[in-house]
């Protein structure tokens, strides 16, 4: 039996079915945190565990139509907890976030040497 305090690697892993797929245009977390999101698609799944049918979603940016099986991983002690399985061995999207920073002080020094430059 699986540890039910592992990480979400060593949960069990079972087929879900996709129930409904939607296209959402998420602009609203480009607007309060600067960063736009390529997952605009919504996916509606449901999944058996623990002999019980269990219903969950997620945002992917690509499609997934209506009726799909694909692998998620749920919590063997909180089974209505699942994650596709797929996000749970991708590392973070760190270089979108880096490039930002790198771009921002790129600007802040040529903002800094043009300050200086008109003394």
């Amino acid at each position: 039996m699986t540890d039910p305090s592992s990480g979400p690697r060593d949960w069990p892993e079972t087929l879900a079915t996709v129930l409904s797929c939607t296209y959402e245009a998420r602009t609203g977390r480009a607007l309060a945190f600067g960063l736009p999101s390529s997952r605009h698609f919504h996916i509606t799944y449901n999944y058996w565990a623990n002999d019980a049918l269990h219903t969950a979603d997620l945002f992917t940016d690509k499609p997934i139509p209506q009726g799909s099986l694909f692998p998620i991983r749920y919590n063997p002690a909180q089974p209505q907890r699942s994650l596709h399985a797929e996000s749970s061995t991708k590392p973070a999207k760190v270089p979108l976030l880096a490039s930002g920073i790198a771009g921002s002080l790129v600007l802040f020094f040529i903002w800094l040497l043009y300050l200086h430059g008109c003394q």
